[in-house]
């Protein structure tokens, strides 16, 4: 079980805009930086919940951009294991599979293409955030508190996600890694996924997701937001450097290679448009 010390916050009030695996995908980066300014979020309300580097084209790139826009941002299972010089990406894809196998080309692709200095910054980042909004206390983590890399979805049993909240005191939980957007609340509890923006969520469309928390009369309110980028320069990258070429066409059908990580519930959406 990973039990990092989660870097303090503080207090936070005004929109939060919380978004997941930006993926090495730059384009994507640029467009939602374009949103927050337009809604006039500033940095500091800003929460990235890891893998800034994955599948697609541009890791240095976009690991630059992350740090020049001075959001905070917290480890993902990639940036972990790229830090400690592993030869895989942490993903907890089942060994053999054909993830697994892809993740062989991406990978080593990736670990090329960062500068030393991008690696010692990603270092530098936490692997948990906490903070406190809307009166509640709020966790920033990647995959669960009982790991980096484990999977929790919206039809993952209750009892799985009470073990992170047991494990940090949170009220609330903003994670990332599953890739799908979703809310689970129960019993004063809330899960948050805000999904990702380097890849589209398996819904047959090329839109990818954020989140904005609200603090508004000192309630916490949240909505999830889809938007569009210019994923044919994303997708002509990835097929220039040699990258997964079924990677690359999701980027611009929506629908994901392979569906080994999801559950069933899961599965049996693929190629219907989230609605949320």
């Amino acid at each position: 079980m990973d039990s990092p010390i989660p870097k303090n916050l503080g207090p936070r009030s005004g929109r939060l805009l919380v978004f997941g695996g930006p993926y090495s995908n730059l384009q994507a980066l640029e467009t939602l930086k374009d949103i927050a300014d337009q809604l006039q979020i500033p940095a500091g309300n800003i929460i990235c919940t890891g893998d800034i580097v994955g599948y697609c084209a541009q890791p240095e790139a976009a690991v630059q951009f992350v740090k020049e826009w001075g959001v905070h941002a917290i480890q993902g299972n990639v940036e972990q294991n790229i830090i400690r010089g592993e030869d895989d990406c942490g993903c907890n894809f089942a060994e053999g599979s054909r993830c697994d196998l892809l993740s062989r080309a991406w990978f080593p692709y990736a670990v090329r293409n960062l500068s030393a200095g991008s690696v010692a910054w990603l270092a530098t980042l936490p692997l948990q955030l906490s903070l406190r909004y809307a009166g509640k206390a709020v966790a920033v983590l990647h995959g669960a508190a009982t790991g980096i890399a484990d999977f929790v979805f919206a039809s993952t049993p209750w009892p799985v996600k009470e073990t992170s909240f047991a494990a940090t005191g949170a009220e609330v939980i903003l994670a990332g890694h599953a890739g799908l957007p979703f809310a689970d609340a129960r019993a004063g509890l809330c899960w948050l996924n805000a999904g990702v923006i380097g890849m589209p969520a398996n819904d047959g469309t090329p839109r990818v997701w954020y989140l904005l928390l609200d603090d508004t009369h000192g309630q916490l309110t949240y909505t999830f937001h889809a938007f569009t980028y210019d994923n044919g320069k994303a997708q002509q990258l990835m097929r220039a450097n040699g990258l997964p070429v079924s990677y690359a066409q999701t980027l611009l059908t929506g629908i994901w290679d392979n569906c080994e990580i999801l559950p069933e519930a899961e599965k049996a959406l693929q190629g219907r448009p989230i609605t949320l």
